[in-house]
């Protein structure tokens, strides 16, 4: 199974100035951008892909001119060496968008590291950072209820994702032609839950060796799946499918490079929230 980059439908569009930074790696003049000075807390995210890749607490007044942080969120950077074959350049994971350098033994903070970046590369957003994970195991209800209850998680939401067609319905879905599976959205702090623990939850909550369905609920619709969005998560997914296989579970689970997400109809949302009730087709059972 290769690992394929994140499609470029999930990317924004970007100004001239910002694809000179984050496509074609140039600087922006220093003392000029928005964020230099920026000292609200919150978190900073990439502006062409919309991941999180620090939080405020990591910031600090270098004076080089360029926002300056000493510790990225995790697994939200990438590290290599520049073309200029002496600095070290970093670059979003999940998009691979040119953010700045990397310096160390400069002493500014214990952490002894400086990641001078672009603010134009950048995004700042008030509030806990967000970082974003698609599961599809089933009923969507299910798998939302049990999403919703994990410490980490801010929010959740049910949907389709996987298929060509834009913006369908239930009704779509439903009919098998679309090639969408009914999935959630998760948004979680990544300073509080891991991708590798959200995603271990993630095999425990459903059952990753049933093909074509999810306990009554049969369909492509509803198969076992996880959309990845940088390589680091392809990893951690085939990481823990290979574990769950040498315990004896003939896993299922596909692996798929993420596509657009699209909400379902608000009558999905919360659904055993408001009704009341428990999940008819999902449970927890410890894997891991």
């Amino acid at each position: 199974m290769e690992y394929q980059p994140i499609e470029k439908q999930l990317l924004r569009s970007l100004t001239k100035a910002e694809a000179h930074v984050l496509l074609h790696q140039g600087t922006e003049p220093p003392f000029s951008g928005e964020l230099n000075n920026n000292t609200t807390e919150g978190s900073y995210y990439c502006r062409q892909c919309g991941s999180p890749l620090f939080y405020s607490d990591s910031k600090f007044d270098s004076g080089s001119g360029w926002p300056s942080f000493d510790d990225p969120l995790p697994n939200s950077v990438v590290e290599r060496p520049d073309n200029d074959g002496v600095r070290l350049e970093v670059v979003c994971s999940t998009c691979s968008g040119h953010l700045g350098h990397l310096f160390r033994g400069e002493r500014f903070t214990p952490k002894n590291k400086r990641y001078c970046l672009n603010s134009i590369a950048l995004e700042f957003r008030e509030g806990a950072p967000q970082a974003e994970a698609i599961y599809a195991g089933g009923c969507f209800w299910g798998v939302e209820y049990y999403f919703s209850k994990l410490k980490g998680v801010l929010s959740v939401t049910s949907g389709y994702t996987g298929g060509e067609m834009e913006n369908p319905t239930y009704q779509d879905v439903l009919s098998q032609t679309t090639g969408h599976y009914e999935a959630v959205r998760v948004f979680y702090d990544p300073r509080i839950i891991a991708y590798e623990e959200l995603t271990k939850y993630f095999f425990e909550i459903h059952d990753p060796t049933q093909a074509n369905g999810q306990g009554p609920d049969i369909g492509p619709q509803y198969r076992s799946a996880l959309f990845y969005r940088n390589e680091s998560e392809w990893e951690t997914a085939l990481y823990l499918i290979e574990l769950l296989k040498k315990r004896g579970l003939k896993v299922v689970t596909e692996v798929k490079s993420a596509k657009r997400f699209w909400p379902a109809e608000d009558y999905h949302q919360n659904y055993y929230a408001i009704k009341g009730s428990l999940p008819y087709c999902h449970s927890w059972q410890k894997r891991f």
